[in-house]
């Protein structure tokens, strides 16, 4: 089978997508905007051959691309990135080229969010309820509507990009007047000291959930991007048993095959509220997280998937993974050698973080084991504690 990687340079980390492909037997194919002599060794060892185009943004360049890739390597099997950014182009592809998996067309329950709750809803789950806005003029009726404060969000956008939080009437003016209007907003009220939390997983080639996993935020994203607060999640061990009933409930009616998802939900008392689905793996070093977690390889898995075979399952137990952060304008009471020290065995992932995440996600990145909800609370408290100032 021949599978077209785009960008398999970037992300750093889903580089390994390549190299599990390569294991499985795949013929894997590179299109990404970096010069060749950018590659590490290992990605050149695993690719076939690596077209080099001046813009990946560039839908006609790409298309050029997979044309003379199909004309010297035969069909097109599939196309894949993983990444939320190049899924509509991915769409394109397949389209174009009849290559299986989701068009343009399938895209529109994913992309926008306006779409997402009436799914959410047709599925039999709470959702945050919403309204869309078109123009300016709108704003101020949807908002009287659903009550201060609430989030502004991109109708059709990736995680907090482009997302506001709209606390009382000066805010929703200085709002008013900053929207250019060129992509309708999306409005949904904002719930306080709620937290969110997510249900993941792998779906196979025949629509059913043969991995799922999910992770609890330390805070709210919002709130650690105004305060430029310390950024943590944690792995779950084990999923309420209520969050996966919904996650089931939505993953049936969303209807997708051979992918990984991610959908978010605020937990509301012992009740929980969709927010929105994702139609991919979680951003950033989740899924290596996921993968110390649960003691397995995800991407090996994906690929096993993609080939038609069965999903391969850890005998080990799986632990809580603590994901957490530095930034490094503080100081904090433990240093790095501290934390090694501190952890051990336990001690399994440390990454600085790209300057493009560090606004949200902190500097210096960490991945801690834990098999107690108390030493996950220790975790966050060890490396978060900041020196007195």
């Amino acid at each position: 089978m021949n599978f077209i990687v785009t960008s398999p340079f970037y992300p750093e980390n889903f580089q390994l997508f390549t190299n599990r492909l390569k294991k499985q037997g795949f013929t894997v194919l590179g299109i990404g905007q970096e010069p060749y002599d950018q590659l590490s060794a290992n990605l050149k060892s695993d690719l076939t051959e690596y077209y080099k185009v001046n813009d990946l943004e560039n839908v006609d360049e790409v298309k050029k691309a997979v044309a003379y890739l199909y004309f010297k390597h035969g069909k097109i099997d599939r196309i894949e990135s993983n990444n939320e950014h190049w899924l509509n182009l991915e769409a394109e592809i397949r389209e174009q080229f009849n290559i299986p998996g989701n068009k343009p067309s399938d895209l529109k329950k994913v992309k926008y969010k306006s779409e997402m709750k009436k799914l959410f809803k047709k599925a039999g789950v709470p959702t945050v309820p919403g309204k869309i806005a078109n123009k300016k003029t709108a704003v101020k009726r949807l908002v009287k509507e659903l009550g201060l404060p609430v989030v502004a969000k991109p109708n059709s956008g990736v995680g907090s990009s482009a997302t506001y939080k709209l606390i009382d009437d000066a805010d929703v003016d200085k709002f008013v007047a900053e929207w250019d209007e060129k992509e309708p907003y999306f409005f949904e009220p904002y719930i306080e000291d709620a937290r969110l939390l997510s249900f993941d997983g792998l779906i196979d080639q025949e629509g059913n959930i043969v991995f799922e996993t999910g992770l609890y935020y330390k805070e709210p994203t919002l709130e650690v991007i105004k305060r430029q607060g310390d950024f943590g999640y944690c792995i779950q061990k084990q999923m309420p048993e209520k969050l996966r009933k919904y996650g089931h409930a939505i993953v049936e009616q969303f209807g997708m095959k051979e992918r990984f998802f991610h959908i978010e939900f605020f937990e509301d008392g012992d009740d929980f509220l969709a927010v929105e689905y994702n139609n991919r793996v979680a951003g950033g070093y989740t899924i290596d997280m996921y993968n110390f977690a649960n003691h397995i390889d995800l991407f090996k898995q994906y690929a096993r998937v993609v080939a038609g075979l069965p999903f391969e399952h850890s005998d080990i137990p799986n632990q809580y993974c603590v994901a957490l952060s530095q930034r490094d304008q503080f100081t904090y009471v433990h240093s790095d050698a501290d934390i090694r020290s501190h952890y051990g065995n336990r001690f399994v992932f440390s990454k600085r973080m790209p300057d493009g995440f560090a606004e949200l996600q902190g500097n210096q990145f960490y991945g801690i084991l834990a098999d107690t909800q108390e030493e996950v609370e220790d975790v966050f408290n060890y490396i978060h504690q900041r020196v007195e100032q």
